[in-house]
């Protein structure tokens, strides 16, 4: 790529600015990911629209590392999103209104441009592809509350009961990490908002035959649920499967 074209790009695409943060920490961007080296302090040359953001700091010699913390965001064309690290909590935290402002013109200015890592382009195809269906309104609806996913909430979740073999190793995981949170500090309600699917179907009157038919194959139920909680738009549908795939991940 010429230096025009380059120039171009870094100009017209976002850029995510991270102050502080420190070496050996692993800093991704739907999926690619990058570890922080001395001089870096970001991303650039992201295309506008849905992104998903993720990152694991680790310990100082770079071999143990928490677990990952995660969100979406949704850029517009040269807007530029500022972070600095929590050393504390160890978490990017945002910044004030007139702070990044005023990040976001020496950002404008270039004068972080050598420090920030470019947006692998080849790789965006592959985003679109798993998440064209991923709107501003589905995460909205269906993200937790902050915007944070990380599966630090979830021993919470399980409210020191874990019920099958996953949970329990979650729960063990989760009490011998250097990373855990006290449990006086998880937010409350940090949980995905998914629409909520029915297990088994029950009509009045239905026969053994019919009612083992209908629970066998799901069309009925997937019309239904289709009807009821997105209003018939397939594209809904597919949003949250989409956003709950990458969330998984």
């Amino acid at each position: 790529m010429d230096s025009e074209k380059a120039l171009e790009l870094v100009k017209h695409g976002a850029t995510l600015l991270f102050l502080d943060v420190p070496q050996h920490t692993l800093i991704g961007i739907d999926s690619q990911i990058f570890t922080v080296g001395p001089a870096f302090k970001g991303i650039k040359m992201i295309p506008p629209g849905i992104h998903f953001v993720f990152y694991t700091s680790s310990t100082r010699d770079g071999k143990e590392f928490s677990p990952t913390i995660g969100f979406f965001l949704d850029v517009a064309p040269s807007q530029v999103i500022v972070r600095k690290w929590n050393q504390q909590d160890e978490w990017l935290a945002k910044v004030p209104e007139e702070e990044e402002e005023r990040y976001s013109l020496s950002v404008r200015n270039l004068e972080f441009d050598k420090h920030l890592g470019p947006y692998n382009l080849s790789q965006y195809g592959a985003w679109k592809h798993l998440s064209n269906y991923i709107t501003k309104d589905v995460v909205e609806k269906y993200e937790p509350v902050g915007g944070e996913i990380t599966v630090i909430y979830e021993s919470a979740i399980l409210n020191g009961r874990p019920k099958t073999e996953m949970e329990r190793a979650l729960d063990a995981q989760m009490k011998k990490s250097r990373f855990k949170t006290s449990s006086t500090e998880q937010p409350k309600g940090n949980r995905f908002y998914y629409t909520s699917v029915p297990r088994i179907i029950k009509h009045k009157g239905m026969s053994g035959k019919e009612l083992t038919s209908m629970n066998l194959d799901k069309t009925q139920l997937l019309e239904s649920v289709l009807s009821k909680e997105y209003k018939d738009s397939e594209d809904l549908l597919l949003g949250e499967l989409q956003f709950s795939f990458v969330a998984f991940l």
